[in-house]
């Protein structure tokens, strides 16, 4: 099966919904899994795919839905939450019990981004280690995946053996572009790499990840993805340590980035490199919260 990028229902209880983030296709996914009635969303992307969204809730029968996950605080994740509800009418938020701060004064994760976000105000349902998300009798089991931030979680669907990661492991657009999860303010290595050990373990008991950016991988792709995952890590860190000693432009390091790890990707190329600076500019702000420069 490989990676699943097209809209629509890929398992017996999940769909999968282009989040237009930037207004660009494949670069945020949103995903709904429904039960009997009962329809949780994934995250929120950006105010303005909020319609776009909700078309497609309609579209595929699962409007309204009643639960909003959201797997962190950062804004693309998060800054929709408003404009949804406006649309959509009132529904449960779930986070993080150490998302919830975040949530309530939402500068805190993304003033680094340059992003305003609306706080939410209202309950929040605060979840944990080991908690169980019941849809309707499907069981969704919460794990914290911390390291991208300290308030990832991911969400295991055993019944379908899917995993939902948010941006907790990788950023994966496409075969061709690809970047460590390495952003501010909170990112912590030592707690990715047992996020990494702790997914690498679960091999046996899923079938399929469920990624925020972008889509659904399995088959030999999710094992070639666990196999190579950390020393990914590993190679890009050393490789923007020691071009940001070269030389700590973003343009000089974007272009580095570009043809050493991405030279095929056709999301950022070297006539349209401009998202990738932004890309680069927010790792290196991961780096630089983190001491690594």
């Amino acid at each position: 099966m490989g990676q699943i990028i097209d809209e629509g229902k890929f398992n017996e209880n999940t769909y999968l919904i282009d989040g237009m983030l930037f207004r660009l296709p494949g670069a945020m996914a949103i995903y709904i899994i429904e039960n009997g009635g009962e329809r949780m969303m994934f995250d929120t992307s950006e105010p303005l795919s909020a319609r776009k969204i909700i078309k497609k809730l309609k579209e595929y029968d699962l409007f309204p839905i009643q639960k909003l996950l959201l797997t962190h605080s950062h804004w693309d994740h998060v800054q929709g939450w408003e404009k949804m509800k406006k649309l959509n009418g009132d529904f449960e938020i779930l986070a993080s019990k150490n998302a919830i701060k975040h949530l309530r004064d939402p500068g805190i994760m993304n003033d680094a981004f340059g992003y305003k976000i609306p706080p939410i105000e209202g309950d929040i349902t605060p979840l944990k280690e080991g908690d169980v998300i019941d849809l309707n009798g499907l069981e969704l089991k919460v794990l914290n995946f911390f390291g991208h931030t300290q308030d990832s979680i991911a969400v295991l669907d055993e019944k379908n053996r899917n995993l939902f990661t948010g941006d907790s492991i990788l950023y994966f657009w496409d075969e061709n572009t690809l970047a460590p999860n390495i952003m501010p303010p909170e990112f912590n290595e030592s707690d990715l790499l047992k996020t990494f050990e702790r997914l690498r373990n679960m091999r046996g008991d899923i079938d399929s990840i469920s990624m925020a950016h972008f889509g659904v991988w399995s088959d030999d792709d999710l094992d070639k993805l666990l196999d190579e995952l950390q020393d990914f890590y590993f190679k890009v860190k050393e490789s923007l340590i020691q071009w940001y000693s070269e030389n700590p432009s973003i343009e000089y390091l974007a272009s580095k980035y570009l043809e050493t790890y991405i030279p095929n990707s056709t999301i950022h190329t070297k006539e349209n490199i401009i998202g990738l600076h932004l890309l680069i500019s927010w790792m290196e702000g991961g780096l630089k919260t983190s001491g690594f420069i």
